[in-house]
């Protein structure tokens, strides 16, 4: 089996981060996120992955490479024109159903540690031409939600219902699972979306598509507010992206041997990464990630603040519910060697 990663998205509601760098390359705790998709892939198993490309696309090129530094071999396609959620698949579709396999599509800002596996071994037991992978939300007013039997068969759907008007509480997490039959329900236009496009097709030539619901965690990075959850969550264990030092509601962790020695007070959760400087007097309350490569002025106080590798906290500062981030992001991460690291 192949897997897929979509990569081409302009990451809009993530600007002003994304005005210089893809979202799939925006750094949770130690690394892009989409290199925590390829870990995840890589663990269950998938040794292909393809990547479709737009927005900056040299930027994800050059930093995964080939994916050897990751476990994976990957290919890329780049989207002169974007062609949509389903229709960069489709571009893609005879690389992905080489040898008759079904394949994995996951989106390349998805922050989760779900079980590829059983999703898998779901789509091949239910025996329906896609399986969704689910999960219960709290709002429905941000998600699209699913609609099943009680066998797990998708009966329809619903945008971002209000909560007194939802008839369920499953979000599509944008996970799937598709046998290579799924083209057959694909329309002869270029762009092509699932939720619009094709699924609706699947309804209503009843053709059986089923879920695979996870308790596990899955957080979309899809705004700023869903960024720093997902990035607090790691650091504290909510989310397993089994990085070194993550794990504890109040632990501290550092990278770089001495970094935190001049700091009048440190309160975790706070992560360090490598190659940073910490000046005198410096406060540090958590939950605090600071990126590689970053500095904090003396006397600066930094509370509930993600620092990007490269960025910096000027001297006799406070900042709280922030984050910041200077320079060329990847060039910090590539600095350290974040393209090795596991």
């Amino acid at each position: 089996m192949k897997a897929m990663v979509l990569a081409a998205g302009l990451g809009t509601r993530l600007k002003p981060i994304t005005f210089g760098i893809p979202k799939p390359m925006v750094p949770v705790i130690d690394r892009p996120c989409m290199a925590h998709l390829l870990a995840l892939v890589e663990k269950h198993g998938f040794t292909d992955a393809v990547a479709n490309l737009h927005y900056f696309p040299d930027t994800i090129r050059d930093y995964f490479g080939d994916g050897s530094a990751f476990g994976v071999n990957i290919e890329y396609n780049f989207e002169e024109e974007l062609l949509g959620t389903a229709g960069g698949v489709r571009a893609v579709a005879d690389s992905l159903t080489e040898g008759g396999e079904p394949f994995l599509i996951i989106s390349g800002d998805a922050l989760t540690d779900a079980d590829l596996t059983k999703l898998v071994e779901r789509h091949k037991s239910a025996g329906g031409v896609a399986t969704l992978t689910v999960k219960r939300v709290a709002d429905t007013r941000e998600y699209g939600v699913v609609l099943h039997d009680e066998h797990g068969r998708i009966t329809g759907f619903q945008e971002k219902p209000d909560p007194e008007d939802a008839l369920s509480d499953l979000g599509n997490c944008g996970i799937y699972v598709f046998s290579p039959e799924i083209f057959d329900y694909f329309p002869e236009t270029e762009f092509v979306d699932w939720a619009q496009d094709v699924f609706p097709v699947l309804l209503e030539r009843d053709i059986p598509f089923f879920i695979h619901e996870i308790d596990e965690y899955w957080n979309d990075v899809g705004s700023l507010r869903e960024l720093r959850e997902g990035t607090f969550d790691a650091l504290t264990g909510a989310l397993d992206l089994g990085i070194e030092g993550t794990g504890s509601s109040d632990g501290i962790h550092t990278s770089t041997p001495g970094a935190l020695d001049k700091a009048e007070l440190v309160d975790g959760p706070v992560w360090v990464g490598e190659g940073v400087t910490i000046g005198d007097g410096v406060k540090l309350q958590g939950p605090v990630v600071i990126g590689d490569g970053a500095s904090i002025g003396a006397g600066a106080a930094v509370r509930d603040t993600i620092v990007f590798p490269g960025g910096e906290v000027p001297a006799e500062t406070i900042s709280i519910g922030a984050i910041l981030g200077q320079g060329d992001i990847v060039s910090n991460l590539r600095r350290f060697g974040q393209t090795t690291k596991t």
